[in-house]
């Protein structure tokens, strides 16, 4: 019995039939696609590094909305109705990288601020792909049918991943 057993993710190599072809693509975006996982995986990590070493050493941190403000009082349970903040809310609580506390703010989650949503659950761990462990989550949050379709450097995907949403990011409606 191995430490995947009811999950799939392991089987994922053995069951896909190789890459799939994207539709015609322009020279900028085939750039993209290329750039992007050295970008992610390398450069990014270098330039957080940076830019976070330089806070410490400098202590000129960018003006950023006290998180805390945000945190909410009660915490969010599975069913509960939440209002997704506004784009403007949600935008002064992330860095210069676009995350809140590791957690990025895509660019397809901004047609979800201000809407009612519901709680799917929150988090408590998951599985991380890039390395086959399973990692502990505070203060993620899922909420229901609020899924990814694909990212701009890879086109559309059908793999209906949910997106992770920051306590912060959104609000309990009452009653």
């Amino acid at each position: 019995m191995s430490n995947f057993d009811g999950c799939q993710l392991p089987c994922v190599p053995k069951f896909s039939t190789g890459a799939a072809r994207l539709s015609a693509q322009s020279g900028i975006g085939r750039i993209k696609q290329l750039l992007a996982v050295p970008w992610n995986r390398h450069v990014k990590k270098w330039l957080k590094r940076a830019y976070y070493t330089s806070i410490r050493r400098n202590g000129n941190a960018p003006q950023q909305a006290a998180v805390k403000d945000f945190a909410p009082a009660i915490p969010f349970e599975q069913g509960d109705l939440i209002r997704v903040r506004s784009s403007e809310e949600i935008l002064s609580t992330l860095d210069p990288f676009k995350e809140l506390k590791g957690c990025a703010f895509l660019p397809d989650m901004y047609q979800y601020c201000g809407t009612q949503q519901r709680i799917l659950k929150s988090m408590r761990y998951f599985m991380d792909e890039r390395d086959y462990k399973l990692k502990k989550a505070r203060g993620v949050i899922l909420l229901e049918n609020v899924i990814c379709n694909g990212t701009p450097a890879f086109g559309e995907c059908d793999r209906c991943c949910y997106l992770f949403w920051r306590e912060e990011w959104l609000e309990k409606i009452a009653g």
